[in-house]
């Protein structure tokens, strides 16, 4: 599947579990590491968890296995890694500490926009 569909249908299921600030950094012209970032922003541990565990279901159903999960102990940056996708869902503060998109900042960013 191409990446940034993936990476846009990814969002779909981040925005039902009202993750927000969603952002696509496409790094297919800048690292090996993955063809796309997906970083949103969730207000508590809780919501974090429900995004992540919201992902992995629907895509695990869709028969779309993840290669690596981390950060379910401390739910302050929880990382699900797709292999050419990886999904960074952080709480809010710890999201404007680690700061990927400036980290990245040479990436081209799809802003994803929530519905109001």
């Amino acid at each position: 599947m191409d990446p940034l569909k993936f990476s846009k249908m990814i969002a779909e299921i981040i925005k039902s579990k009202k993750g927000f600030d969603i952002n696509i950094l496409d790094l297919r012209k800048l690292s090996g590491i993955a063809d796309c970032f997906i970083v949103c922003s969730a207000d508590a541990d809780r919501q974090v968890k429900a995004i992540a565990d919201e992902v992995d279901e629907q895509l695990h159903n869709k028969g779309i296995r993840c290669f690596h999960k981390e950060g379910f102990e401390t739910l302050n940056w929880v990382i699900l890694d797709y292999f050419d996708v990886i999904v960074h869902v952080f709480k809010a503060d710890a999201r404007s500490y680690y700061n990927l998109e400036k980290l990245w900042g040479d990436a081209p960013v799809i802003k994803i926009k929530n519905e109001e």
